[in-house]
């Protein structure tokens, strides 16, 4: 019996013994974990869901969390300027290694779903965004504008004297 499952936003075909490197896991290694985004279970009898198959899961027990090879990139911007750039990258990977695919009753199951990282720091700020978002600043109201006589400050300024305005004085 054979599963496609779907986590990380990738596509898995799976079937029991299998091991996996899928985007992290909000696990440790040793814990069983259930996937429930189960796209088709295939077997004796071949089931498609629309999008999910209803009552199906796959259970994994959960190896390691490791990080993938590390990816470089590098940038050179513009010619005749020495604007450059390399930059790295290790994704956080979790490997696990299926246990089971069961086509129907996955849902009465009492083992934990396997989620991201993401969707669990999600879930443990209750349903909150992932990411602290700046305080929104209070609307200032507009004060109403003072008016000032600015012919009357004027008015009280000594006019400075000018090179011709001195010349024609003297």
């Amino acid at each position: 019996m054979f599963a496609v499952l779907k986590t990380g936003g990738k596509q898995y075909k799976v079937q029991a013994g299998d091991v996996l490197r899928v985007e992290l896991i909000a696990a440790e290694a040793g814990d069983k974990v259930q996937f429930n985004e189960i796209l088709m279970v295939g077997g004796d009898k071949l089931t498609v869901g629309a999008p999910f198959v209803k009552g199906a899961a796959v259970q994994a027990e959960v190896i390691d969390n490791i990080k993938a090879d590390k990816v470089i990139t590098y940038h050179k911007r513009r010619r005749k300027h020495s604007s450059q750039r390399t930059r790295g990258h290790r994704q956080k990977l979790t490997l696990v290694r299926v246990t089971e695919v069961l086509a129907s009753g996955g849902d009465k199951t009492d083992v934990r779903e396997a989620v991201g990282t993401a969707l669990a720091r999600r879930a443990a700020h209750g349903g909150e965004a992932v990411k602290a978002e700046a305080p929104k600043k209070a609307a200032k109201p507009k004060a109403a504008k003072a008016e000032a006589p600015a012919k009357a400050d004027a008015a009280e300024k000594p006019k400075r004297a000018t090179k011709k305005a001195a010349e024609a004085k003297e």
